[in-house]
């Protein structure tokens, strides 16, 4: 059973947003892990053919920030991602390759002009549902 309603703590929304300022020709991505109520983002490189459209984390980045979770004893909360062109809305292939049922799914759209947008998915067997994030 997903949540419908996710607390994001504002530090953590900030940083998001920011780092996808950082890189608005590309998608940026990452994971976040979660020890009770503290969130901790761990940036992973995009290693996609186009990072301008897509998103794929660098493997060994990937394993590092699973690990250095577990040694803080954090589980994984979120996986996240930017759309430089596009609304805040998992595409096709998001859908597709969402592999994480228990993941929040947070995607941050550069679309719109001078407010960044931030939403959140639970992407379960080819299902989208949309929860409502609470900053």
């Amino acid at each position: 059973m997903t949540q419908k309603t996710v607390q994001i703590p504002r530090p953590l929304v900030n940083q998001l947003l920011h780092q996808a300022q950082l890189s608005p020709a590309q998608e940026v991505c990452g994971l976040i892990g979660q020890l009770g109520q503290q969130c901790e983002c761990y940036p992973i490189e995009n290693v996609a053919m186009d990072a301008s459209v897509l998103f794929a984390l660098n493997a060994s980045e990937q394993l590092a920030a699973f690990k250095s979770m577990k040694h803080k004893g954090q589980s994984l909360f979120a996986i996240y991602h930017s759309h430089p062109s596009s609304p805040a809305m998992p595409s096709v292939i998001d859908i597709e390759d969402a592999n994480y049922s228990d993941a929040l799914y947070l995607i941050i759209s550069l679309n719109t002009k001078g407010v960044l947008e931030m939403r959140g998915f639970y992407l379960t067997e080819g299902q989208t549902e949309e929860v409502e994030l609470i900053i």
